[in-house]
């Protein structure tokens, strides 16, 4: 089995391609959904971050997003603290996940930060998903309440396309006009026939 990491900067589709993958038949782990669940139900992840950011980065079992948000985004030292708490858990999480897949010829992990976590180092294949700048943000402007700071400040914290695609094994180009779909279905074949 091959474990695949797709990853691409904020709005450049990569769930939209996870969920063709999908319906391809492979298996998707979304690594954010993962932080998001382990951060409220692993008592380690809230013993430290409680420990970092203060008591009432939690209301009850529910972590305050907004507010670790506004503290970490603007610090990257912090950003990293936080980090280096939640993604070990979730690499963890992931190989448990992975255990019971043995018979798919691949797996996929989405995950935003697949290089700045560091997680690209259980992964046999590397995707990017690139898409304009510009782009991205319409996109997330359109579907999301967030503001074009906010936008540029998730941006900043993470690696730029060509740091990522120089990384890569492979690149999809979601540009809005070069067609994705046989860009998957390539990448699909291909990963099904690697031994």
């Amino acid at each position: 089995m091959i474990k695949v990491g797709i990853t691409g900067g904020i709005g450049s589709g990569k769930s939209l391609v996870c969920q063709v993958f999908s319906k391809l038949g492979a298996p998707i782990y979304d690594a954010d959904s993962a932080a998001r669940r382990l951060s409220e139900s692993d008592p380690g992840i809230r013993y430290n971050l409680t420990a970092l950011l203060g008591s009432d980065i939690y209301s009850g079992r529910v972590l305050n997003r907004t507010k670790m948000s506004a503290l970490i985004f603007n610090d990257k030292s912090l950003l990293e603290k936080v980090n280096q708490i939640i993604h070990p858990k979730v690499a963890g999480d992931f190989l448990l996940w992975c255990s019971d897949k043995t018979h798919h010829a691949y797996v996929i992990q989405e995950s935003a930060i697949l290089f700045e976590s560091k997680a690209y180092l259980m992964f046999d294949k590397y995707v990017t998903v690139i898409s304009p700048e510009d782009i991205r943000i319409q996109r997330i402007l359109s579907r999301n309440q967030m503001t074009l700071e906010k936008i540029r400040a998730i941006i900043n914290n993470q690696l730029t396309d060509p740091e990522k695609t120089v990384r890569s094994h492979y690149v999809i180009d979601n540009d809005g006009i070069k067609p994705i779909l046989p860009q998957i279905l390539r990448l699909h074949r291909e990963l099904k026939n690697i031994d």
